[in-house]
This record gives structure tokens, C-alpha cells and sequence, in this order.
């Protein structure tokens, strides 16, 4: 058995990540922690501590500074073997180059930033600008006056979603689902929805249920996104949106309707798909395919359905606290 602090074997791609020779290290770690970022050194040395003790196994993230002044970041998993006994007899480490997804995730998330302070604050002027002006225009510039608050804020809403979308495309973590409780959340998500657009109607047709239901915090999202497309999506002067909810031995199913123009039976498999775009829609497709991925990580599901005389109903199944699906 290979002594703490001793390779037994190197793989040929060890170079490449590390930028040292196998034989370097061969028989002294140190060069390997030498690598090591500055700033990761202490955190990477723990981890590596604690797998030759048997006491952790798990992966974990650090930056590699090659001899050329090079930065790679590597994922290193840190698996353990036991003997016969139980004891921790090797460790095998596990070392994966994650250099462009780290790259990926930085620009998606100055992406963020950019989308979520400099063009919300922006749009937050123009709103204000354009308010000012609603005591200042005649009729006819009060048609084009709507048009652009309209437009404006619905700008400001796909910063919302664009924000959901990359947090959950940069986070390296399972979604770690809990138990929410749903009316409150949907209660909530009605209220601002109903601000939002006071030329729609939404109707509540039951009470809602006081149940928890598998979730994390951004379930809200799954509703703002479904509401908002019941209403953008729709074609009438007056829309109506119906919410009701059907309590049952291991999900909750939740129902948003609305009185739009519907989908196309040959559309309603792919809608949620990434980029789809609804009807005319000027969005990015981005909300129903986030709503999908957040819905199925929650262990729950989603379709959509024909609504009567016309329009869409979007269904939600969510596993409650009293079901085997949930946490």
C-alpha cells in the first residue's frame, strides 16, 4: 500500500492540468501543493488532509498556477478505498480541468450583473421619465405613451428572468429541493402580478390549499414566469387568468388558465423548449424553458392543455409533504 503522501500511480494526463512532471511529485506532494493558488492552497490542503483520514469524500474546486504563470482550475474528487475492514486503505484522486466552465460562469455572471443593475437602473429612469409625461401628452401621444411604460417593463421583468436563468445554469450544486409552503409563494407571485398588469383579471377559483410542497426558493419564479405568460401571450383586450389548485394523496396540481389565442397541438410538446418563442411573442423563450428545468428538478411535472371555448391551461404537479416523491 502506498504511504500518505506517496503516488502509486499517475496518469499521462496529469501534466497537462498541473503543468509538472509526474516524476516531480512522484514522492513529494508538496510540489503539488505548491501549485496551488495562494488564495486555495489552505482550503485544497484540508481537503486532502481529511480524505487521507478517512473523513471526507467529496469534490471540491481550486485554482492550479503552472510554471509559465498560467491559472487552470481544476475539480478534484478524493474517492476512498477500504480494505476488507472497513479501513481506508487508498485514496484516488480524480482531477477534471473545469478552466472554460469557470470562464463560462464569470462572463454568464458579469452578464448578470450587467442585465440586473445597469439595464434594470436604466429602464428605471426611462420609467420615471415616462410618467412624468402622462400629465403632459395629448390623446393621441397617450397611446404611444402606454406602449413605451409597457415596453419598459417588460424589459425589467426579463432581467428577472435572465437572472433566474443564470443562476441556475452557473450553479455547480444540485438544487437542493425543501419544503416550501405553496400559498403563500403563490399568493405572493398573484399580488404582484395583479400590480403589474391591472387591464388583466385574475381569478382564484379555490382556496389554496396550506400545504408544503418540494421546492426551493426560486419556485417563485415557476409562477411569475406562468402568470406572466398567461397575460403577454394573450390576445384579448380584457385578459382572464384562473388559478385553482387540486390537493391530492402525493402532489398538488395547480392550474393556470388563461382565455388567450392557445397552442397548436403540434407545439405544445416543445414549447418549453429553450428558445421556443409563444404567438409573437418579443420574449427570449428563456421563461417556459426555466419554468420546465425548475419544475422537473423539483421531482415534479409539467404540460400544457386545451382551455375552453379558447386558450391555454398550464398544469403544475408539485410533490406535497405527505408524498414519497418529496424530500
Amino acid at each position: 500500500m502506498t504511504e500518505p503522501g506517496e503516488f502509486d500511480y499517475i496518469s499521462a494526463g496529469f501534466e497537462g492540468i498541473w503543468g509538472i512532471p509526474p516524476e516531480d511529485v512522484k514522492d513529494d506532494i508538496s510540489r503539488l501543493l505548491d501549485a496551488i493558488h495562494p488564495e486555495d492552497r489552505e482550503r485544497v490542503r484540508a481537503n486532502i488532509e481529511a480524505s487521507d483520514q478517512g473523513l471526507r469524500d467529496e469534490a471540491y474546486e481550486g485554482r492550479v498556477v503552472q510554471q509559465d504563470g498560467s491559472v487552470r482550475w481544476v475539480l478534484t474528487r478524493q474517492v476512498l478505498l477500504q480494505n476488507e475492514n472497513g479501513e481506508v486503505s487508498e485514496v484516488v484522486g480524480i482531477c477534471t480541468d473545469i478552466t472554460e466552465q469557470k470562464r463560462r460562469e464569470q462572463e454568464l455572471e458579469l452578464l448578470n450583473r450587467i442585465v440586473r443593475h445597469d439595464i434594470r437602473n436604466d429602464m428605471a429612469v426611462v420609467l420615471g421619465w415616462a410618467e412624468i409625461l402622462e400629465d403632459n401628452v395629448d390623446a393621441e401621444g397617450e397611446e404611444y405613451l402606454q406602449k413605451i411604460l409597457a415596453s419598459g417593463e417588460h424589459v425589467v421583468e426579463l432581467t428577472e428572468v435572465a437572472s433566474d436563468y443564470v443562476e441556475m445554469v452557473v450553479s455547480n450544486e444540485e438544487v437542493t429541493v425543501e419544503l416550501v409552503p405553496l400559498r403563500s409563494v403563490l399568493e405572493t407571485e398573484l399580488s404582484l402580478r395583479e400590480e403589474s398588469f391591472p387591464e388583466a383579471e385574475f381569478v382564484l377559483n379555490d382556496t389554496l390549499p396550506d400545504v408544503e410542497v418540494a421546492a426551493d426558493s426560486m419556485l417563485s419564479s415557476v409562477f411569475r414566469n406562468l402568470l406572466n405568460n398567461a397575460v403577454q401571450h394573450n390576445d384579448k383586450d380584457a385578459p382572464i387568468v384562473e388559478i385553482s389548485c387540486n390537493l391530492r394523496d402525493d402532489d398538488v396540481e395547480i392550474r393556470i388558465a388563461d382565455n388567450g389565442p392557445g397552442i397548436r397541438d403540434t407545439k405544445k410538446d416543445v414549447v418549453f423548449g429553450k428558445g421556443e418563442r409563444g404567438l409573437g411573442s418579443p420574449g427570449t423563450g428563456i421563461g417556459l424553458y426555466l419554468v420546465q428545468t425548475l419544475v422537473t428538478q423539483y421531482n415534479g411535472d409539467i404540460w400544457a392543455e386545451d382551455n375552453e371555448p379558447t386558450g391555454t391551461v398550464f398544469v403544475v404537479e408539485l410533490p406535497h409533504a405527505g408524498s414519497s416523491r418529496a424530500v
